[in-house]
């Protein structure tokens, strides 16, 4: 892709997003930080950006609701995937032995990610952030005694980091599911599409709460032989107990069984709404 396309991410130079962004779009695409996600979303909506990278679920700890939300409210659609494996690193500034370590900054989801880690080591204390990356900027500049970060490795070569031990996540199946977002007439796709050929569709449902109204909705799937991959709820703001699903389904929305089932699972909804369909690796 052009250097052109301007690519939005939460976290500082050196983030995990960062890395998704450039596998996504291309590194000769420009990169644009936000402290949070809210200010991603709208620097799209704002024409700022073309598009964002969005963490949407992590295999240890789950799905980002807070993403899908602001998805929802953003109209941008989902036009490309990525599962990014995520290797976190204990990093401190040149010349820190290991048992010199006594406070340890990262983002919350890092810090729970490596909390048996941490368990082991109880004289290191966590202390949440809002970016891995700007974790590892905060040490560099402070440079006090006995502080850490953990983080990439991409950002501890970035600031000048030294890592002291690789790979402490609870668990080496550790990915984070990645979307890349823009607005529903955008031309922007992943730079390269994935070689498996293989189209997911994500939803978004509301459905009458009476009995058997899911179960309806989501046969008529089980029924056309599409595959369900992933379903949760989330609560509908301002409608106490009522809840909204995600739902991601393996097909195109181009093809004939995947828009007939939508056009069944419409008529037994209150509302379906495609909030996108791209190409998978998985």
């Amino acid at each position: 892709m052009s250097d052109a396309v301007r690519v939005a991410y939460q976290g500082e130079p050196g983030a995990f997003s960062q890395t998704a962004a450039g596998r996504l779009v291309g590194d000769d695409a420009r990169m644009i930080p936000f402290r949070s996600f809210e200010e991603m979303f709208e620097s799209v909506g704002r024409g700022e950006a073309d598009c964002c990278v969005a963490p949407i679920e992590n295999t240890l700890a789950g799905s980002i609701h807070r993403n899908y939300d602001l998805l929802l409210a953003s109209e941008l659609s989902i036009v490309g995937e990525m599962n990014l494996r995520i290797v976190h690193n204990l990093i401190a500034t040149p010349g820190t032995a290991f048992t010199d370590v006594r406070r340890v900054y990262s983002h919350p989801v890092a810090l729970a990610q490596c909390g048996r880690f941490l368990r082991q080591h109880p004289q290191m204390e966590a202390v949440p952030v809002h970016d891995t990356a700007g974790a590892v900027r905060l040490i560099m500049e402070r440079r006090e005694q006995g502080e850490a970060a953990i983080a990439s490795e991409p950002a501890a070569k970035l600031y000048g980091g030294a890592i002291l031990a690789t790979a402490i996540e609870d668990d080496p199946q550790n990915y984070t599911r990645f979307f890349l977002l823009a607005p529903p007439q955008s031309s922007i796709r992943p730079s390269p599409e994935p070689e498996s050929g293989r189209w997911k569709t994500s939803l978004l449902l509301q459905i009458a709460n009476k009995p058997g109204s899911l179960y309806r909705a989501l046969g008529v799937f089980a029924l056309a032989e599409i595959d369900l991959s992933k379903i949760e709820s989330r609560p509908i703001v301002g409608k106490p107990w009522e809840y909204a699903f995600y739902i991601d389904i393996i097909g195109d929305v181009a093809e004939e069984s995947v828009a007939k089932a939508l056009e069944q699972v419409r008529a037994a909804a209150d509302s379906a709404t495609v909030l996108g369909s791209y190409p998978t690796s998985w």
